[in-house]
């Protein structure tokens, strides 16, 4: 089908204004431009019960962590949420509009972590951050308030990578098992070339380009995109992996990709729902403000996570 009407709007703005694209700009001002487009497509932001932010020794450092509370009670399952960014963009600011949504509709508290980013921090700091995340919650749930029973990882984009990737170090590891996988048009082949990365080309779009300079900047290793945790799809096997939700967008360089993986999942025995959002273009899951489809994908999402959780 077209593209979405208020997508295609909003196309038509940045040809009319002449836009920049981010991986035209400096480092510096994509990262200022990404952020201020995801606050302005995200809508006023949900209230919550409680919003706290934590630092804990990460692999690098300090790392902060936010933790999103929808309700007093206790224990309530866990959402670990990766933001997008393409490993070189992105806060935890970025995810504050999905998490606190999520949060409230799901009935589970949302955790993001400040994750590091590259050039500055190749792969694969960001996992590597990710998942020890991960394992802080996990070791804290009693000061937290969370069930360690309950913990379902997500994220959109490049978050959506982190969090397969996740489930992969969670099943060698045999210590934790996740509830779900949240993917949101997830990168799970750094060196896919398939027809929705040829066909994306679109400048005042996330393209095909963007996709390569992105991975330039993330793996200064070339041989690492062969790697499982930065190309889940190319991993010998994906049996025992959680359950999974995995949402494509039509108009998006990465919707062959996902579902490549869908498919990969399912026939490796995982449960897994594939939903194709037609109309939608890469990043639509974070304008839950400006866009009815977020809200549709977001309800879903919520849904799928209260299944997971049995709340």
């Amino acid at each position: 089908m077209p593209l979405d009407p208020q997508l295609q709007a909003m196309r038509d703005r940045r040809e009319r204004d002449g836009a920049t694209p981010l991986y035209k700009m400096t480092l510096e001002d994509a990262r200022i431009e990404d952020l201020a487009s995801i606050k302005a497509g995200g809508g006023d932001p949900e209230p919550v019960h409680e919003v706290t932010d934590h630092w804990i020794d990460g692999p690098g450092g300090r790392m902060q962590v936010r933790v999103y509370r929808p309700s007093a009670d206790r224990p309530l399952p866990v959402l670990m949420y990766f933001y997008g960014g393409g490993w070189v963009l992105g806060t935890i600011d970025t995810a504050d509009g999905i998490s606190r949504t999520l949060a409230n509709s799901a009935g589970c508290l949302v955790v993001v972590p400040e994750y590091r980013l590259a050039p500055e921090h190749p792969f694969p700091a960001a996992i590597e951050d990710c998942w020890a995340a991960v394992q802080w919650v996990a070791g804290n749930a009693g000061t937290l308030g969370a069930d360690p029973a309950r913990i379902a990882v997500g994220g959109d984009s490049a978050g959506g990578n982190l969090a397969a990737a996740a489930t992969l170090i969670a099943q060698e590891a045999g210590d934790l098992t996740l509830a779900g996988q949240l993917l949101v048009y997830p990168n799970t082949d750094q060196l896919a070339d398939d027809d929705s990365m040829r066909d994306n080309a679109d400048p005042y779009q996330f393209n095909h380009h963007s996709v390569a300079w992105y991975r330039k900047h993330y793996l200064i290793d070339a041989d690492d995109a062969e790697n499982p945790l930065a190309s889940p799809l190319r991993a010998e096997t994906l049996q025992g992996l959680p359950p999974a939700l995995v949402i494509t967008a039509e108009y998006d360089p990465l919707r062959d990709q996902g579902e490549r993986y869908a498919k990969r999942l399912a026939d490796d025995a995982v449960p897994v729902t594939l939903a194709r959002y037609d109309g939608m273009s890469h990043g639509f899951f974070t304008m839950a403000g400006t866009v009815d489809g977020a809200r549709v994908a977001l309800a879903q999402a919520a849904a799928q996570l209260r299944a997971w959780f049995g709340s």
